[in-house]
């Protein structure tokens, strides 16, 4: 499985293991979750958790707000990367980049130049050359039924001295 899939997993698990973790406690009365299926209360406890002496929070609020912020991880993700690159190698020393920003993001519209401009570099110093020369760059959004989603695209050339 891909890291980038693991980490949009890891909110699905976390909820799925603590939701598992309130059928380990005893609540009395109907709310019980002891294996009897369908239950005859809910499956959450109606239960508070007391923070302070004088603060409670229900315990199916915190349920629900753990749902929304697992969802909201899921969708947005930000510990993926921002932009997608896709490459092809010409003769000639030539490569071509394509970049593709994820349609849902919260920073990074403005740095497609800089993220090209990394990969270059990164293609320089992984087949030894000393610089490289940008012969096309294009920036724009191309616009679906989801929005619209920021692309660049570039030519370089790797060059040595």
């Amino acid at each position: 499985m891909p890291p980038n899939r693991q980490r949009q997993l890891l909110p699905a698990a976390v909820i799925a293991i603590a939701l598992a973790g309130c059928g380990s406690l005893n609540y009395p009365g109907p709310s019980a979750l002891d294996g009897n299926f369908p239950a005859q209360g809910p499956i959450i406890p109606d239960t508070a958790l007391n923070l302070t002496r004088s603060m409670q929070i229900p315990l199916d609020k915190v349920v629900a707000w753990g749902l929304y912020a697992g969802a909201a991880w899921l969708i947005l993700d930000p510990l993926a990367p921002n932009w997608e690159i896709e490459q092809a190698n010409f003769p000639d020393r030539h490569y071509h980049l394509s970049l593709k920003m994820k349609r849902l993001y919260s920073g990074g519209a403005g740095e497609a130049r800089v993220v090209f401009h990394q990969r270059a570099k990164e293609l320089m110093r992984q087949n030894g050359y000393d610089t490289y020369a940008v012969v096309e760059y294009t920036e724009g959004l191309e616009s679906s039924l989801l929005g619209s989603q920021r692309v660049a695209q570039g030519v370089i050339q790797l060059t040595r001295r």
